[in-house]
C-alpha cells in the first residue's frame, strides 16, 4: 500500500512541478508586460507634459508651479505616484528617449528614476546596458552608480580611450577576456570595516566570506564563490589559496590572493605558483587558463610593471578601498587619460 501511494505521490510532484513552471512563466510574463505598459504611460504623461511646454514658450518660466498644480490634481484623481518629482522624472524621461521602445522593459520605473540622475548620456548608457545584463535589482543599481563602476572599468583598462568609453556605454562591460572583469579599485564599504584599523588577511578574508554576495556584486558578472583556503600541495608542503571563483563567462578559475599591505613581488610569485598547480592539476580539459587576481591596499605602476611583466599567466593587480571612492576624483582620472590618448592620438597623426 504504502509503494502505490509512493507512487502516486511521485506521479502528483511531477504534475505540480510542471504547473509550477508553467505559472512561473506566466507570472513573469504579465509582470514583465505591465511593467512595459508603465513605462509607456510614463513616456506618454511626459510627452504631453512637454507638447504642453512648446505650445506657449512662456509656460518654461513657471514650469515648477505649473507641475505642482498638475501633481495636485492627479493624485487628487488617481492616489500616489504623481508627486512633482516623479512628474519632472516622466518629462525627463520622454525627452531623453526619443521612442519609448528604446527602454528596456526589463528594467522598473524605479531602475529609470535612478538612471535619469546621470547627465551623462555614456555614462548612462552604460549603467542601463548592465542593469539589464546583471539583472541588478535598483539598489544594487544606485550602488554602483555611488561606487563610480563606470569611471573604474574605464581606469582599468590601460591605455583607456574614446572608443572604449563608446564600447562601454553601448554594450555595457562585455567579458571576453581576462581583463575585462578588473576593477581598479574594488569597493568594499559594505564590510564596515574602519580604514584607519590595521587588520590581517585572516580578518579580510572572513569579512568578505560573511557578505559573499555583495563581494559577488562587486566582482561582477558571471563569478561563482568555490572556497577559501583551497590547497595546493607540492612535494608534501602544503599551500593555501586565499579565495578561488569560477567565471562561467570565461570559463576559468579565478584566483585571489588578499593583501594587506601594498604590491610586492613576492605577491606575484605566489599567485604565479598556484596558477600554474591550477592549470596542470585542477583545469577540466574545457576550462581556459586559470587567472590571478592579488588585491591590495595599493601599489605602483613600476612595481606592478616588473613583478607581473613577462609571466605566461593571467596575473592582475588591484588595489582594494574600504570606502565609497571620491567621485570627482575618479572623474578627473578618467579625464586625464582621455586628455593623454588625445594628445598622443594627434601627435600620431602630424607622424
Amino acid at each position: 500500500m504504502k509503494n502505490i501511494e509512493m507512487i502516486v505521490n511521485a506521479e502528483w510532484a511531477s504534475v505540480i512541478q510542471e504547473i509550477k513552471s508553467v505559472l512561473d512563466i506566466a507570472r513573469n510574463n504579465v509582470a514583465q508586460q505591465v511593467n512595459s505598459e508603465l513605462l509607456n504611460t510614463y513616456w506618454n504623461i511626459g510627452r504631453i507634459i512637454c507638447e504642453y511646454e512648446q505650445s506657449d514658450p512662456g509656460r518654461a518660466d513657471y514650469g515648477k508651479q505649473t507641475l505642482k498644480e498638475l501633481s495636485h490634481a492627479l493624485t487628487q484623481e488617481f492616489g500616489r505616484g504623481f508627486s512633482r518629482s516623479n512628474l519632472q522624472n516622466m518629462r525627463q524621461f520622454y525627452l531623453s528617449y526619443e521612442k519609448c521602445q528604446t527602454a528596456s522593459g526589463k528594467l522598473s520605473w524605479s531602475h529609470y528614476c535612478e538612471l535619469l540622475s546621470i547627465s551623462d548620456l555614456d555614462k548612462r548608457n552604460f549603467y542601463e546596458k548592465e542593469a539589464v545584463n546583471s539583472g541588478w535589482s535598483v539598489r544594487e543599481l544606485k550602488r554602483q552608480i555611488e561606487s563610480s563602476l563606470f569611471e573604474r572599468l574605464l581606469l582599468s583598462r590601460t591605455n583607456a580611450n574614446k572608443e572604449q568609453i563608446l564600447a562601454l556605454a553601448l554594450k555595457g562591460n562585455e567579458i571576453t577576456t581576462p581583463k575585462d572583469i578588473i576593477r581598479d579599485p574594488y569597493v568594499f564599504e559594505f564590510l564596515g570595516l574602519p580604514e584607519e584599523k590595521s587588520m590581517l588577511e585572516s580578518d579580510l578574508e572572513c569579512a568578505l566570506v560573511q557578505q559573499i554576495e555583495k563581494f559577488l556584486l562587486e566582482l561582477g558578472r558571471g563569478f561563482m564563490f568555490v572556497g577559501t583556503q583551497q590547497r595546493v600541495t607540492l612535494n608534501n608542503t602544503h599551500y593555501y589559496v586565499d579565495m578561488v571563483f569560477y567565471n562561467k563567462i570565461l570559463r576559468a578559475y579565478v584566483l585571489i590572493e588578499l593583501k594587506t599591505t601594498k604590491l610586492t613581488p613576492e605577491a606575484a610569485g605566489q599567485i604565479n605558483m598556484y596558477l600554474n598547480y591550477y592549470a596542470s592539476e585542477v583545469n577540466a580539459p574545457d576550462d581556459n587558463p586559470p587567472i590571478g587576481i592579488i588585491l591590495c591596499t595599493d601599489k605602483d605602476s613600476i612595481t606592478a610593471e616588473y613583478a607581473l611583466g613577462g609571466l605566461s599567466n593571467n596575473i592582475f593587480a588591484s588595489r582594494y578601498v574600504l570606502y565609497m571612492p571620491n567621485k570627482a576624483q575618479l572623474i578627473a582620472q578618467v579625464e586625464e587619460v582621455l586628455e593623454k590618448w588625445k594628445k598622443d592620438d594627434e601627435k600620431k597623426k602630424k607622424e
